[in-house]
């Protein structure tokens, strides 16, 4: 998977919105597939128009390892911009991450449909949710 400052440099280097959009969906491809078993109404995560399913676990040092999934090839793509920002994070240093600022440095929410943006919004309202019961 990506890290977040490659994701950063690529989107700087990229001129054209086609090139990003086929940047972010081929990241999509290294996200983890969460297993069937997991893909239950209590993961799915609502407000998001394609299906999204999260759950996530805390590693031995009290980071928070996340598993986000979709049937979506684009919120894929989407899941691994979060992964790289948030994934393997303490639950404070996924509070104090200024995930609205990469968004706007990406200029990412701009070029989403509104209903993709209110998904990647209810995705990042979930993991803060979590972050926060575990701070």
């Amino acid at each position: 998977m990506e890290k977040l400052e490659e994701i950063i440099d690529t989107f700087e280097f990229l001129d054209d919105w086609e090139d990003k959009y086929r940047f972010v969906i081929d990241a999509g491809k290294a996200v983890p597939v969460i297993p069937e078993a997991a893909r239950v109404d209590a993961n799915l995560i609502r407000g998001c128009q394609s299906q999204v399913w999260m759950t996530t676990t805390t590693n031995p040092d009290g980071t928070l390892h996340l598993n986000l999934d979709s049937d979506a090839h684009i919120v894929r793509g989407l899941i691994s911009i979060v992964l790289a920002a948030y994934n393997d994070k303490s639950p404070t240093a996924i509070l104090e991450f200024d995930i609205e600022g990469l968004f706007s440095r990406l200029a990412l929410l701009e070029h989403l449909s509104q209903t993709r943006g209110n998904g990647l919004r209810a995705m990042i309202q979930r993991i803060e949710q979590i972050a926060t019961r575990a701070a």
